[in-house]
């Protein structure tokens, strides 16, 4: 079978978005950790998309130059019809960290300098761009991105511009160009994509307001005669508009029978999330007979004895039938108090720039450790992360090489199957959640199967 889509994630949240999007319309997916070797890709023959599951989300642009071409290289050489960059739907980013114009950039050198669709609309996640500016639905109320409760306040890349045209501008020289909705409802396919193609600018931002203009958007980004492979820009939108293509083409099921997991006694949770919505989802757990094991980050960070303090406790309620659920904070005002106690150690006011790139990476390290000591030594069989960044880090100290699809939780966050060369971690099942995703019973309902 010939393969539809290639995509390198920013994060690994949300790469299992996108691997979940593409699993539910009947799209055998495999979600690689790292660059995947030639026996990997052999083994994964059977697979119509293929990902890369990355944490450029969290890093700067010297990080990008550094990694990013060789991963793109390589999903290249693969030469399926669409390679996409995921990004988060709600595109926080910044000029030092994540920068979306720097991935951009890179992409056009390898995919050849035309113009790149940026989709970033996601109707079924409650994201939404009109006039190329971003809203996204929190708690049932939509906000403007720029006046979002969460994303307009977060911690190293605050949402403050709604333009996503604006926005970009602050993170690259290449220029932004639009088609709107109206054109959506109102143009044929064809000629939609030649305006993205001839657009005199480098990135072609695309609105995408309702279940229609999703539609016409798959059909905007399906090649065209010229069998050019489309590099493309966005969140799990692009998934969700190519789907739609696929089906009108028979490419893929009309349906697909969404698959529920099974319920478990006991599952291991670990948040490094500072959202207000993983707060309430850890308050609710605590209320539901989850044992709580808060964790601080700086004597992670400076002691070999507190991670493996915290391990063995984990490990003492797994071994008693209970969950633990390990923390790193409870919302924005715990992580911001934790940032001041790392910089005040540093003799800083907090960490910032690439100082905080450090702390975060070397806290995502220590993490990672520790659950996996937790893991291997539990044999616990189904596990959540918390938090976009924290799951990047602590999934790559897993010893895990791929992910691929087990069954739906909620929208954005399945429950995956784990691939690795290691038995003891091979065939578990892994869910990493964002900040943003899932109710607030949302680690009751992973444990129970219900969610």
């Amino acid at each position: 079978m010939s393969l539809l889509l290639t995509f390198y994630g920013d994060d690994f949240t949300g790469s299992t978005d996108a691997l979940e999007v593409l699993a539910s319309a009947g799209v055998p997916t495999i979600l690689f950790l790292t660059i995947p070797t030639d026996a990997q890709l052999r083994a994964a023959a059977g697979a119509r998309a293929i990902g890369i599951a990355g944490i450029s989300r969290s890093q700067d642009p010297a990080w990008m130059d550094a990694n990013l071409p060789a991963a793109f290289a390589r999903m290249k050489a693969l030469e399926a019809p669409v390679f996409h960059y995921k990004v988060c739907s709600t595109f926080d980013s910044a000029p030092s960290v994540g920068n979306i114009g720097r991935a951009a950039e890179i992409g056009r050198a390898m995919f050849g300098a035309r113009p790149v669709p940026v989709v970033v609309g996601a109707p079924a996640l409650g994201r939404y761009v009109m006039f190329a500016n971003l809203f996204a639905t929190a708690a049932g109320v939509t906000y403007r991105i720029d006046r979002h409760p969460v994303m307009s306040r977060h911690p190293s890349t605050p949402m403050d511009e709604a333009d996503l045209r604006l926005h970009l501008a602050r993170q690259t020289r290449l220029g932004s160009a639009l088609v709107d909705h109206i054109a959506l409802n109102t143009l044929p396919p064809e000629e939609l994509r030649r305006r993205v193609l001839d657009a005199d600018a480098g990135l072609v931002v695309i609105d995408t307001v309702d279940a229609a203009t999703q539609t016409v958007v798959g059909r905007m980004l399906w090649p065209g005669e010229d069998g050019r492979p489309m590099f493309v820009i966005g969140s799990s939108g692009v998934e969700f508009s190519l789907a739609d293509r696929w089906r009108e083409l028979g490419l893929v099921p009309a349906s697909v029978e969404t698959r529920r997991p099974e319920p478990v006694d006991r599952i291991a949770v670990l948040s490094g999330s500072c959202s207000p919505i993983t707060e309430l989802q850890i308050r609710r757990a605590l209320e539901s007979g989850f044992t709580g094991l808060p964790l601080d980050p700086q004597a992670l960070i400076a002691s070999t004895a507190a991670m493996d303090d915290a391990a063995q406790r984990a490990v003492d309620v797994l071994a008693e039938g209970g969950s633990p659920l390990l923390y790193t904070a409870l919302g924005p005002a715990a992580g911001a108090a934790a940032g001041a106690a790392a910089g005040a150690a540093a003799g800083a006011a907090a960490p910032v720039g690439e100082d905080a790139i450090a702390f975060n990476t070397r806290l995502g390290e220590r993490l990672g450790i520790m659950f996996r000591d937790i893991l291997r030594r539990s044999g616990v069989r189904r596990a959540v992360v918390a938090g976009g960044d924290t799951s990047g880090h602590v999934t790559s100290q897993l010893g895990l090489y791929a992910l691929s699809y087990r069954a739906a939780l909620v929208r954005g966050c399945p429950l995956c199957l784990t691939h690795s060369e290691r038995p003891e971690f091979d065939d578990r099942e892994l869910a990493l959640k964002g900040g943003q995703m899932g109710g607030e019973t949302f680690f009751s309902h992973v444990r129970a199967g219900t969610a």
